[in-house]
């Protein structure tokens, strides 16, 4: 009788188990679907795509007793909604500084998504040299039910910072003691070499865009007897244009 109650209970429990992490799961869902709309829309209407990668977990169970223990919260599955934010994650990795916020701006600017904490480790680096921009954000989550309000943390970082918090998490991972003085220092410096590419990269994607502006400029419109050979709204670049219209073969063509 009482082994028929324990598997009674365990069942209950992962009954309830999975009614708490269900949520958490249809929200990174969500999340993605949301950035990839605007990855693609983005591409579309400006050709660029400040987006590199996406990716997503929601915690295991292991993983979020060891914080309810490491933050002392009553273990319930209330305490534990009020207190841990990060349960469910998502990761977007963008090419250049100034896509941080971009992409922030574009998050925040969903009518169905509550900002709830911003935490700039780009502007505040940690101790450690990490720079990254961690949003904590609300969604809505529709079930057969009931009506749900799910925390999402999102973090949005560099290629170059992704490369060394990634790094970072795997030489430190599982090391529960005290890091050497002379290795923090190292990482520290590391991560500044990371954010000096970025800054280096930064400058570099505005120089060629500047060079980009340049061109767009120097273009002119075309002559009636040339536009003939060319498609609609289709513009080219004035040095091109002198190049045709002084061609004596091109000029017999068109009389």
């Amino acid at each position: 009788m009482a082994k028929q109650i324990d598997i009674n209970n365990i069942k209950s429990l992962r009954v309830e188990m999975s009614k708490f992490i269900m949520p958490y799961k249809f929200a990174v869902d969500e999340i993605n679907t949301k950035i990839n709309i605007l990855k693609e829309e983005f591409t579309h209407l400006h050709e660029y795509n400040p987006i590199e990668h996406i990716s997503s977990r929601v915690k295991t169970l292991e993983s979020i007793i060891k914080k309810v223990h490491r933050w002392n919260i009553d273990f319930s599955f209330n305490a534990v909604k009020e207190e841990i934010q990060d349960i469910a994650g998502v990761r977007v990795t963008c090419s250049f500084t100034s896509d941080i916020y971009r992409i922030k701006e574009m998050i925040e600017s969903q009518k169905d998504i509550k900002v709830l904490l911003c935490k700039d480790y780009f502007k505040n680096p940690k101790p450690n040299g990490y720079r990254s921009l961690h949003i904590i954000v609300e969604i809505p989550i529709f079930l057969s039910d009931r009506t749900e309000y799910v925390p999402v943390e999102i973090q949005i970082r560099t290629i170059a910072m992704d490369f060394w918090a990634s790094l970072e998490h795997k030489i430190f991972y599982k090391y529960n003691k005290n890091i050497p003085q002379t290795l923090t220092d190292e990482l520290r410096e590391a991560a500044t070499a990371a954010a000096e590419l970025d800054t280096k990269m930064e400058l570099l994607n505005k120089e060629i865009s500047r060079y980009k502006e340049t061109d767009i400029i120097d273009e002119a419109p075309v002559s009636k007897e040339l536009s003939n050979f060319l498609l609609e709204d289709e513009i080219i670049p004035s040095r091109v244009i002198k190049l045709l219209t002084n061609s004596s073969d091109l000029n017999k063509d068109i009389q």
